[in-house]
Formats: C-alpha cells, structure tokens, sequence
C-alpha cells in the first residue's frame, strides 16, 4: 500500500525566508521517499534590521506578512497537511520578536516558532545527511546563516557535540563580528576535531549551494579546499556588480557570498579537511524529517492553520 503526503518546512532566517514543500511517499515495509516538490526564497534581511537596530522595522513586518500570506496559499494548494515555521537568529535576538509571531498569527493564521541554537542544530541533525559520504567516517557539518552558524560534528552515523555561533553572514557585513569570536570558533573546531585523523566538511546553506552549482560538480562528488580558495580569491577580485552580472547571483547573495565562503574556508582549515560535499540540504529540510518522525511515533502535530 503506498502512502503520499506533503509536509511544509518554513525557515524564517537572518538573510531570507524560505518555504520547502516535500512529498513523502511510503509504500509496504520499504524506507520513505523524500521528495522536494517546491522551493520558494523571498530575500528579506532581517538581520539588517535586528543586528544593528535591535528590532523588526515595520517596512520588514510588512513584507513579512506579506510572504506569510502567499506562502499559506502555496501550503493549501499543495495540500501540505502537515507544516513547521522556525525563525532563528535574527528573530530570537529581536526585541519585539514575540510581537511580530502574534501580528503574523492574526493576520495569516501561520504559528511561528521562534527557536534557539541547540534546536536549530537539532533539525539540521535531522537531515540524515550521512548517506552522502558514508556513515563510517567523521565529518563537520557547518550550517551558515545571515545571523549564526551551527556546526556539529558526526562520526560513525552519530552526532558527538554541536554548537551554534554569531558568526553570521549579515553581521559579518555590518562589521558586528569581533576577532574574539573568530577566536572562539577556532579553539572550538580545532578541540573537537583534533582526536580525528581525517575530517570531511558538510556544507549548508544558500551560499554555498550557488558556488557549488556555478563549480559545474555533479551531485554528490566534493568540492576541495584549493577549488573553494580559488573560487573566494575570484569572488574578492570582483566588484558587487560584477558578481551580480558575470556570477548571474541574486543582488541579496552577492555580498554574502564573500564572508560565507570565509567561514566554510575557516572551518576547513581548522578542521584539517581537504573536501567540502554539498547535499544541498538545510534546515527546512530537517523540520520536514522530525515532522514525519514524530508522525509515525504518534505525536500531535501542526496541522495547517489549525487553532
């Protein structure tokens, strides 16, 4: 007997907000299919607001209601049954952030959950990503955002520690990152890794996920540490606009670009890894799998807009 449902994943970030629509197909005693049926990105920088402002303005509220309510529309006519939005960094550190959850709720009828660092790396766990480069080996998993970066460290198909940063592309921009933190995450990678004598990188995140598919790679083969030091010395050389036009990005991923690729470098030198594999995964993703975890171990979960 085959079963097909669709759960929605909304991550409600620092840079962008995105929705994720997946189907979940499931027949007989065989593993579930995970499906990406539709991926939407409307590039609302909340960072900009909250890092420097310490609060959501009213122009970003807006427009976050805005996206809210055609996201809710897309939910419905995909008929997701079943959906989870996540804000993170930027929302958590907001000053009016329990506000802005309360004028959404009203004005869409989507519940957000604003959540901590420990969680957010908890859903990206979640992803089961280990089947990219086998569940024998050890691998640091680095999750970049516009406000945080969460790293965790897998070895043997498990997780060993992980720990959330305020090493995000937006406050790297905004010139809100001390050397102290770059520090920090330095000792941090280099004790946790440092009992491993070969270590993978898992890179996450919308900015690594453009560079890789500019490389040209095929799904699932790596990207080196000399490609990605090339690849951060021509993204440098170049101005905004021209990594707009001759990089074909997005306006809003051209000057984020430069500090992520900063921090995927840096963790793979701290790291000693020589390869960085892209599954092109993130925490939507991971919002989805818990869903469906939780749904064939009984729990109750969000139905769409109920009360």
């Amino acid at each position: 007997m085959m079963l097909i449902e669709k759960y929605g994943g909304i991550d409600i970030g620092s840079n962008a907000i995105r929705l994720l629509v997946t189907t979940v197909t499931t027949m007989d005693d065989k593993p579930p299919r995970f499906k990406k049926t539709s991926l939407v990105r409307v590039p609302i920088r909340l960072g900009a607001d909250v890092f420097l402002n310490g609060a959501i303005s009213k122009i970003s509220i807006d427009r976050m209601i805005d996206a809210m309510s055609a996201y809710g529309l897309l939910l419905k006519n995909h008929n997701v049954l079943r959906y989870r939005a996540c804000a993170t960094s930027a929302m958590r550190e907001a000053s009016n952030g329990a506000e802005v959850v309360a004028r959404i709720r009203e004005a869409t009828g989507i519940q957000i959950e604003i959540i901590d660092g420990e969680i957010e790396a908890d859903l990206i766990a979640a992803t089961d990503f280990g089947h990219f480069i086998g569940t024998e080996k050890a691998f640091l998993y680095v999750d970049v955002g516009g406000g945080s970066t969460e790293f965790t460290l897998y070895s043997e198909g498990r997780v060993i520690v992980s720990r959330s940063f305020k090493l995000g592309t937006v406050r790297i921009l905004n010139d809100m990152v001390r050397e102290s933190m770059w520090d920090e995450v330095k000792a941090w990678i280099t004790e946790v890794t440092a009992g491993y004598d070969k270590i993978n990188v898992i890179g996450s995140g919308g900015n690594i996920n453009s560079i890789y598919t500019n490389s040209g790679k095929k799904l699932g083969k790596p990207l080196s540490y000399f490609f990605l030091v090339n690849y951060f010395e021509l993204l440098k050389s170049m101005t905004y606009h021209e990594r707009i036009y001759e990089l074909e990005m997005n306006p809003d991923r051209a000057d984020v670009i430069i500090p992520a690729t900063k921090i995927y470098l840096s963790a793979m030198k701290w790291s000693r890894a020589k390869n960085i594999y892209v599954p092109k995964i993130g925490l939507a993703d991971g919002m989805v799998k818990r869903m469906y975890q939780d749904s064939t171990q009984g729990h109750d979960l969000k139905t769409l807009f109920e009360d």
